[in-house]
């Protein structure tokens, strides 16, 4: 399998200004992927455990719609935010209330009936746990640190936690969220990208938008530009030979840094989170030539 090369295109921009932020639908934003797993999971080669991925991601929704009002920012927080461009509820220093416990429970109960024997004792585990030892395997993810000891357990603790964190960014509206100084970093809660995704439709169509891995916040950066150290002379695109175009790796001679980016344009309803993991190919082949992945997909976990 090879990778194509491909030369950098200049995209269309629109007359007017584009969304700076784009939030995360809390009443669809799950079922959605949930959905682009099974479409995605059918003749692939990771088949099984795609559609495994598909059940966590319908868990998430549902532990969502019935997740409780969670607590905000205060307004003075905000308002001191938005004045020295900081993350309004930063991954590493938001004190988490114990409902991302509670939705960790909720993801267990609902795949525990059907889930393969290793995720079965994986799961049986983190129910037995108690929250001391969660709040510690939360801090790992927070942290992006996906190995050691219990690395099993750890895609189903980020599930939790992005059910918790897109809770909290679907509740701060735009004007919530400011500008960092930072544009590799989600302005919600200072998490890195996923990956990146062109936009088809409306006032978003031809611009590319991050795709937060925690809170599923989306945050516009132009086009021809390295997510991780803002260069843009050296940026071009592979794709896997005799692929179907949906998700090439932006790669960065810079910085020698890659993320995916995923083009609607080529499937409306591509998920950045579902589509990096039914391209794992595209990614060896990368870091084979030497590139570095700029942000985690957390429901994949290398040390697990």
């Amino acid at each position: 399998m090879n990778a194509t090369h491909l030369e950098p295109q200049a995209p269309t921009v629109p007359s007017h200004e584009p969304p700076r932020i784009v939030l995360p639908h809390r009443a669809s934003v799950f079922a959605d992927r949930a959905r682009r797993f099974g479409a995605l999971a059918r003749d692939h080669s990771l088949g099984d455990w795609l559609a495994f991925l598909g059940r966590i991601a319908a868990a998430q929704q549902a532990a969502l719609d019935t997740l409780p009002a969670v607590p905000l920012p205060e307004a003075s927080v905000l308002s001191r935010c938005r004045e020295h461009g900081m993350p309004p509820v930063a991954a590493q220093s938001w004190p988490r209330d114990p409902a991302w416990r509670n939705a960790l429970a909720g993801l267990v109960d609902r795949l525990l009936p059907e889930a393969p024997p290793p995720a079965a004792r994986t799961l049986e585990a983190l129910r037995a746990a108690d929250s001391a030892e969660l709040e510690a395997l939360a801090d790992r993810v927070l942290r992006t640190e996906l190995y050691g000891a219990d690395a099993d357990r750890l895609p189903f603790v980020a599930a939790a936690l992005q059910v918790y964190w897109t809770a909290l960014a679907a509740g701060l509206g735009p004007a919530g969220v400011p500008v960092l100084d930072v544009p590799g970093l989600c302005p919600c809660c200072g998490f890195l990208p996923v990956a990146s995704v062109v936009r088809t439709g409306g006032e978003v169509a031809n611009l590319r938008y991050l795709h937060c891995a925690l809170c599923n916040t989306e945050w516009n950066l132009v086009r021809v530009k390295c997510a991780a150290c803002d260069a843009n002379a050296k940026v071009s695109y592979q794709q896997i030979e005799g692929g179907d175009g949906v998700v090439r790796a932006e790669t960065c001679d810079d910085c020698h840094a890659y993320l995916k980016i995923v083009y609607q344009e080529k499937a409306p309803e591509a998920d950045p989170v579902a589509d990096d993991l039914a391209t794992l190919a595209l990614d060896i082949l990368v870091d084979e030539a030497g590139y570095t992945r700029a942000g985690p997909n957390l429901l994949l976990v290398p040390g697990a």
